[in-house]
């Protein structure tokens, strides 16, 4: 286990978990914890396939640390926005599958994060959120893309406009979490599926991250085509044949 001021990383077999830890300010993002995740996800360490990715005191993360916003001119809003651009395309295609065990505040940058995770848990103390039109500035780390997607843009802009919330179970039904899950419940599932998804191969992981999501930006041929390469990567590797073998002895794989 290590341990930083702001993220304390447990590893557990090939499981890190990621707490973000700012109490006082509910998680709310400010430069030292953008950096943490960033250095994390920049060099994980050797033999993790699976992050859980949770918070501390109630709450998963509040967005952007407010006092930082307003400290910088354009051009250093625009640079700052840019760099929460390139952390959270580090979490979504870092290669590694993320799961977000959420409670409590998911709000502004917090939602950005947490879209930014492939699996999402919550709580129904969770609020989903995105105030920034209600405070005069616009979202800036990635809900444009991440959340839009999900919500589409009619019901985004709705949320913005009104600053309306939604719990975890109407975030379900949304699609900005997976799973609604009882008081105290998020983190043990988080766990479970993590377990489960680092039992997969590596590869077909990999793949699964980095083409689906390109895949919803292409043609329909395009997309298909790139299917096919994929299938083509993942089909002859030395996983697929343990698969397949394990398949016919009907047992556990166990991949690379």
């Amino acid at each position: 286990m290590s341990e930083t001021e702001i993220l304390n990383i447990t590893l557990e077999g090939p499981i890190a978990v990621l707490t973000m830890t700012r109490p006082d300010k509910r998680n709310a993002m400010n430069d030292q914890l953008l950096a943490a995740l960033d250095g994390f996800f920049s060099a994980p360490p050797e033999g993790v396939k699976v992050v859980v990715l949770t918070g501390t005191a109630g709450h998963y993360c509040s967005g952007l640390d407010l006092s930082e916003h307003v400290a910088r001119d354009a051009e250093g809003t625009l640079r700052h926005s840019r760099a929460w651009h390139a952390v959270m395309e580090k979490i979504q295609f870092s290669g590694l599958p993320v799961v977000s065990a959420m409670f409590g505040a998911v709000i502004g940058g917090g939602l950005e994060l947490a879209t930014s995770t492939h699996v999402r848990i919550a709580e129904p103390s969770a609020i989903f959120q995105l105030p920034e039109g209600r405070r005069g500035i616009y979202v800036g780390g990635g809900a444009s893309v991440r959340v839009g997607r999900i919500l589409g843009a009619d019901r985004m802009i709705e949320m913005m406009l009104t600053g309306r919330k939604y719990g975890a179970e109407e975030g379900k039904a949304l699609g900005l979490c997976h799973y609604a899950v009882g008081e105290g419940e998020a983190l043990p599932l988080a766990m479970e599926l993590a377990g489960k998804i680092a039992k997969n191969a590596g590869l077909s992981n990999y793949v699964m991250i980095h083409a689906l999501a390109r895949i919803e930006d292409m043609s329909k041929a395009d997309g298909l085509f790139t299917e096919s390469l994929c299938a083509a990567l993942t089909q002859t590797s030395p996983d697929a044949q343990e698969g397949l073998k394990a398949f016919l002895e009907k047992r556990t794989p166990t991949f690379r």
